[in-house]
């Protein structure tokens, strides 16, 4: 059974691949179709995503759908494991040689943008 769960486990670490550029405008042009009224994406900085990416265990970013304290849309996203899972604790050694845990980065505020 171990055999089997090794050949089926999912690398994580390379979910996600490039589309060709007409793709991607097919994509977007299709959401805002559907959703004429609501935000069309997010933006987030280089420095959060860095952050989160370099946490230890660290192998991708799980972006969730979420509402905010005043109801408007937007995301959280915290980063992911090696099996996929959410990665909200990670250990740590201290410059005094002390082993520690400590929550995980997770975030918000990324930018809303709106079809034009």
């Amino acid at each position: 059974m171990m055999q089997k769960e090794l050949l089926t486990k999912k690398d994580f670490a390379a979910v996600g691949g490039e589309i060709s550029h007409e793709m991607g405008n097919d994509f977007i042009k299709a959401y805002e179709t559907a959703f004429p009224d609501g935000p069309s994406g997010f933006a987030l900085g280089r420095n959060i995503l860095e952050k989160i990416l370099a946490q230890p265990g660290c192998t991708g970013i799980r972006f969730h759908h979420a509402l905010n304290q005043e109801g408007q849309m937007t995301s959280v996203y915290i980063g992911m494991d090696a099996n996929g899972n959410d990665l909200l604790r990670h250990t740590m050694v201290t410059e005094n040689g002390v082993i520690m845990s400590e929550e995980a980065t997770v975030a918000d505020l990324a930018l809303l943008f709106w079809p034009k």
